[in-house]
């Protein structure tokens, strides 16, 4: 391996839709500021369906869903936690949505999402 090259490691879910789905994870970043659901982090996935078209899916984590569960479970949440929230939303997608690629590219992480998710994990 020659330089700083990233190896990500590519992974794989069986939605409940039948599709058997490829993803890694890219990379976090602040939400752009006109973005809607800003302020707030943007999760990135890169995700194909078919082995052959790969395109971005965005997760966001807004700032006021994560100030809301720290207010009720008396502590913030650290960064995997965050992470690990927005992996499940990606998750819930894949199950959810017949066509991810034109119904599920940009996703949101409500509150009471955050804490269902966190809840099933043992996250409190």
């Amino acid at each position: 391996m020659a330089g700083n090259q990233t190896i990500r490691r590519l992974k794989t879910y069986a939605g409940s839709q039948g599709y058997v789905y490829q993803y890694y994870f890219v990379g976090q970043r602040a939400a752009l500021p006109d973005d809607a659901a800003a302020p707030a982090i943007e999760f990135i996935f890169d995700v194909s369906s078919d082995r052959r078209l790969t395109y971005a899916v965005s997760i966001f984590l807004p700032n006021e869903v994560v100030k809301k569960w720290a207010a009720s479970n008396g502590r913030v949440l650290n960064d995997p936690e965050k992470y690990a929230a927005a992996k499940l939303r990606l998750f819930h997608a894949f199950d959810e949505f017949e066509d991810m690629k034109a119904e599920g590219r940009r996703l949101v992480v409500d509150f009471a999402f955050l804490q269902d998710a966190l809840s099933a994990l043992g996250v409190d």
